[in-house]
């Protein structure tokens, strides 16, 4: 019988793969970040992400040998994590890669003597594949390493060859297996089957470029790309049946199922499965965070959310009541502190992060969990798409959970139909904003035909004459356009910046003989300026030569504002959190905007920490230092960049020394001194995890004090007090509407018990129960809701169904039932006011005992009461 391995901890297994490699000459780089430095992949799915512009030839690398363990992500297959022994959203990627050095001989070898001598697993539990073609691997293994030739499975491209993409640098892959069962013997040798193999270690060959017809043509240079995954080594070595047993895993399971009172041995399959969720999502999260990614509604900020929301549903689905997932956190940065110190300085903001983000969701869930149950109750052969959308848009309950709901009750959602009440929702809100195209359906595009790019001067000019090189008037291409005529004008060369980057295209006129063109806006279309504007006297000819002039006062105040929110971002990251990052920007003539990912508010001090900073190197005169240079150094120099940006090979940067480095195309001031001052109108949430700040600088900041000024003034005036004494004036005026306000409160509430005794005389008796269904007219509802708790006190073993008109159109109803009914009849108010309130086109629920729901259709309120009185009738007979 082969002996098994030696144990080893998950630490031990990545220092001995790390130190091996270290030992034959491989540079040892730090794991790079969840969040890739590669606008085509929202996170870092593979070991090789980090070396992708080397293996394409886009960047020479400083080192031909490379070895790395890699944190990566990928939810591709999240629907799988816990129910199969392997799969996983969070792992890691332990990797040795070659530029050009060795190729498959030397990788082989390696590979082998890692598995072998290192990690001490026995040669007769291992068995190998390599790509069907590949037969230079095949006679490596078997003549070089010894490995019997039915040892060697040759397997099909799907499974043993790798590519970059449709075209690029690619090449065979050979996999080494290791056999958890080899007393079932050689014959008939099954690598499909995962209860019996596992395969630990891939090494791939990029040694071809596949050209667009499907070529493969040698590369001169050939790399080695390998990864070895450090959770399956770990449940070799340490023999578990699984990798969540392994010690990377099971100590964050064992603390969920310690919250839940549980025991992980004794458990179920499905409580094992939550179990193994939690474990593996809490790991993803907590790197997520540690990376810099807060919870959102798109892209990364997404993936953190939908992650923790279903932390948060299997902690449910194995009886956690509480909040818990920071206590399963601390377990898992205590695991991975050692190797990954930023979990730990990040801590706090973990912390943070989920705490917010799980008493969220808790309200969402139950909403959504009660919503769902009552479409259930209704026992449908599947959920429909439109009830799932609803959830969704309307209660914020995520499909995915819909759809896992769905499952354990044996059903389905309708897909297409959820997809298609979306695109009706999308295509309704396009409708409602529609804007009109003044680019007149492409006429722009026939227009240029054959013109040259448009050269872009006004980095350093102001004015310079161009040529009018294409001409649009309504819709049209035109060879001239009158005094009135609205125009879209292409030049060859123009000093107007065009819209991009968030700030806002210039203004300006075109000029010449007896000829006035006033410019109101600049968009860029491929490589044209496209500069918006009005004739206003003469006529502009196609091909005419004009003076281009921008309106240099609203182009100082565009840089100011630039530069400032430049200065913003720099003070919010020195504040507030350095992982604060741009997540958009608007830089107009009056006002600037600046978007960034925050998951809270900030307080009113660091406001004011923030527009003093930014005052202060307003003050110290920081001069800008602009400068071309490739998108590499760009960044080795520490330039900001933003997530997700698609840029060129040669980037502009900003740099203003000390205080800020950004990418940027846009225009700036040369001090920060022009600026003059700056001032923060407003910070609110835009989104989930996205906050915004509302700013004026410059001589903005004189238009937005003059404005608050006048508005005082006027309050004093209307007041007949000291601009100084306006606050507390404001605050005795609403203390005294506070007050009225109760009084009219406590009028309603004595108009609806009035009412309700009037009402009291038309109760029925059913067999030991009263009965009252009733309308009160226009009483509001939280009057509505007092009357029928008194009526159903006073009538004792009672259902109450009360309804009213509180405003013209809207329903309010309210049922309030005695226990005797909700428990022995088994009756709840919430699901029978429900019921009823989609009569009058609404819905609601509540308590067993009491409940309120509302309508739209007051014209159906007769119908309602009616149907609810008989109804009662019925059930409590």
């Amino acid at each position: 019988m082969p002996k098994s391995p030696k144990s080893l901890s998950g630490n031990q297994i990545r220092q001995k793969f790390l130190d091996f490699y270290d030992k034959r000459q491989h540079q040892v780089l730090p794991s790079a970040s969840l969040v890739p430095d590669d606008p085509t992949v929202l996170l870092t799915i593979a070991g090789m992400l980090p070396f992708k512009p080397i293996f394409l030839g886009q960047r020479q690398s400083d080192f031909s040998r490379a070895t790395t363990s890699q944190k990566c992500l990928r939810t591709n297959d999240i629907e799988n994590v816990g129910r199969t022994a392997r799969h996983h959203t969070f792992f890691e990627m332990l990797g040795n890669f070659s530029f050009g050095d060795y190729f498959k001989e030397q990788a082989i070898a390696w590979a082998w003597e890692l598995s072998t001598n290192v990690f001490e697993l026995p040669p007769e539990r291992l068995i190998v594949s390599v790509f069907r073609e590949d037969d230079e691997a095949f006679a490596i293994w078997r003549d070089k390493i010894g490995i019997p030739a039915h040892r060697i499975q040759r397997m099909g491209e799907e499974d043993n060859f790798w590519a970059s993409g449709p075209t690029g640098p690619c090449g065979p892959c050979s996999e080494i297996y290791y056999d958890f069962h080899p007393e079932k013997g050689d014959k008939d040798i099954d690598l499909e089957d995962d209860t019996r193999f596992i395969e630990y270690y891939n090494l791939v060959f990029m040694q071809y470029n596949r050209d667009a017809d499907g070529n493969l043509t040698p590369l001169q240079n050939k790399n080695i790309d390998t990864g070895l995954g450090l959770e399956r080594m770990a449940q070799i070595l340490q023999q578990v049946p699984n990798n969540y047993e392994t010690d990377l895993i099971f100590p964050i399971i064992k603390t969920a199922a310690e919250i839940a009172e549980l025991d992980y041995a004794k458990s179920d399959e499905k409580t094992k499965v939550s179990l193994k969720v939690i474990g593996d999502h809490i790991r993803a999260v907590v790197h997520l965070i540690a990376d810099g990614i807060t919870a959102s509604n798109i892209g990364r900020g997404y993936i953190l959310r939908r992650l923790i929301r279903r932390v948060v549903r299997h902690g449910r689905l194995i009886g956690i009541q509480g909040e818990f997932t920071t206590q399963v956190a601390d377990t898992a940065i205590a695991l991975a502190e050692d190797t990954y110190p930023n979990v730990r300085e990040r801590n706090d903001a973990i912390q943070a992060e989920l705490q917010r983000e799980e008493s969220q969701f808790r309200k969402t869930l139950a909403r959504g969990e009660k919503l769902l149950a009552d479409i259930l109750a209704q026992k449908p052969e599947q959920i429909s798409g439109r009830d799932a959308f609803t959830l969704y848009d309307t209660h914020g309950f995520p499909l995915e959970l819909t759809q896992e709901i769905a499952e354990e009750h044996g059903l389905t959602v309708d897909i297409a139909g959820y997809e298609a009440a979306m695109k009706e929702q999308q295509e309704n809100s396009q409708a409602a904003h529609e804007t009109v195209d003044l680019l007149a359906q492409g006429s722009l595009d026939e227009v240029t035909s054959g013109v040259a790019a448009t050269e872009f001067l006004g980095y350093t000019v102001p004015a310079t004459t161009a040529q009018v090189m294409a001409l649009v008037a309504e819709g049209e291409s035109v060879e001239s356009a009158q005094t009135g005529t609205e125009v879209q004008v292409v030049l060859d060369q123009t000093p107007f910046y065009a819209e991009s980057g968030g700030q806002i295209g210039d203004r300006g006129y075109l000029s010449g003989d007896n000829l006035v063109v006033r410019i109101d806006d600049v968009k860029k279309e491929s490589d044209f300026f496209v500069h918006f504007g009005r004739v206003e006297r003469g006529t502009l000819n196609l091909g005419d030569t004009v003076t281009a002039q921008i309106d240099r006062a609203c182009r100082r105040r565009a840089q100011a504002n630039h530069t400032a929110t430049h200065l913003l971002q720099a003070a919010l990251k020195k504040i507030v959190d350095p992982s604060i990052s741009q997540a958009g920007s608007l830089v107009a003539f009056d006002r600037l905007r600046f978007d960034f990912n925050c998951s809270r508010s900030l307080t009113s001090e660091e406001l004011t920490q923030i527009e003093d900073q930014i005052n202060t190197w307003i003050a110290e005169a920081h001069g800008a230092d602009v400068a071309i240079m490739p998108l590499t150094d760009a960044k080795a120099k520490g330039a900001i960049a933003m997530f997700g940006e698609k840029y060129a090979d040669e980037v502009r940067v900003i740099d203003f020394p000390g205080v800020s480095m950004e990418l940027c195309g846009g225009t700036h001031v040369n001090n920060t001194a022009e600026i003059g001052v700056f001032k923060i109108v407003a910070e609110t949430g835009v989104a989930s995890g996205i906050r915004r700040i509302e700013a004026v600088a410059g001589p903005a900041v004189l238009d937005y004090l003059n404005l608050r000024d006048k508005v005082v003034k006027e309050l004093s005036d209307r007041f007949k007090v000291k601009p100084e004494e306006i606050p507390d004036r404001i605050t005795n005026l609403q203390n005294e509407l506070k007050a009225s306000q109760k009084e009219l409160e406590a009028v309603k509430q004595e108009l609806a018990l009035a009412k309700s005794d009037q009402v009291l005389s038309q109760a029925e008796s059913v067999g030991e129960f009263k009965v009252l269904v009733a309308n009160l007219g226009d009483i509001e509802p939280d009057a509505l809701k007092t009357a029928a708790e008194r009526l159903q006190q006073k009538l004792g073993d009672s259902a109450v169904v009360l309804g009213s008109v509180p405003t013209e159109g809207k329903v309010s109803l309210v049922a309030a039932f005695s226990a005797k009914i909700y428990k022995d009849k088994q009756l709840q108010a919430g699901k029978f006011i429900g019921g009823i309130a989609k009569l009058c086109g609404g819905g609601g629920g509540g308590r067993p005992n009491l409940a309120q729901a509302g309508g739209r259709d007051a014209s159906k309120l007769p119908e309602a009461l009616d149907a609810a009185k008989r109804q009662l009738i019925e059930q409590l007979q």
